[in-house]
């Protein structure tokens, strides 16, 4: 089983604010839950995305307490106030029902602009997964993806799966910091 999130799913969110999730995103949240076991229903955490809050983003138990352990490790500051807003105090920790579905509190839903009965985005992100409302992840595609600058130096147009094995070439010729 790969725990990673894959894939685009679009679902209808029903008149109850509820969501079917993805089967093979229900796998990677099962084996992402400690607590989980065979006839139980998995646990995930929810918080808002990004840095305008238009999608929400789907955490395994393990991958979020694994955030809050090293939040935790960081000194009193800003930082670890802001994190602690972001990903503790406006996470949410949800149990998939026992139909393979979530219900996204009202006020989430509003956050992202989901409306009941309206499609609804899951998006694989490996280690997470974002739901999006369907209209808000097209208008998201079609500002980023057109023209979207890859950074690292790399030229306009460059393929980024070219870009990929660049990158990591450069990085394996960069010097390692030395152990101290």
């Amino acid at each position: 089983m790969d725990p990673r999130f894959r894939g685009e799913h679009t679902y209808k969110v029903d008149k109850k604010g509820r969501l079917s999730i993805p089967a093979d995103f229900r796998r990677v949240l099962e084996t992402g839950d400690p607590a989980w076991a065979e006839g139980l229903r998995p646990n995930l955490v929810l918080v808002y995305g990004g840095a305008d809050n238009r999608y929400l983003e789907g955490y395994t138990v393990a991958a979020a307490d694994a955030r809050a352990e090293k939040i935790e490790r960081l000194p009193e500051s800003n930082l670890r106030r802001r994190l602690i807003r972001q990903y503790i105090s406006k996470s949410i920790p949800i149990q998939i029902d026992p139909d393979g579905r979530l219900v996204i509190p009202q006020r989430y839903r509003d956050m992202i602009g989901l409306e009941l009965e309206a499609n609804a985005v899951f998006v694989g992100t490996l280690g997470t997964f974002q739901v999006w409302s369907e209209e808000q992840y097209e208008d998201y595609l079609d500002e980023n993806e057109a023209d979207e600058d890859l950074g690292f130096g790399l030229a306009p147009g460059t393929n980024p799966l070219d870009a990929l094995d660049m990158v990591l070439a450069q990085q394996a010729l960069q010097p390692k910091p030395e152990a101290g």
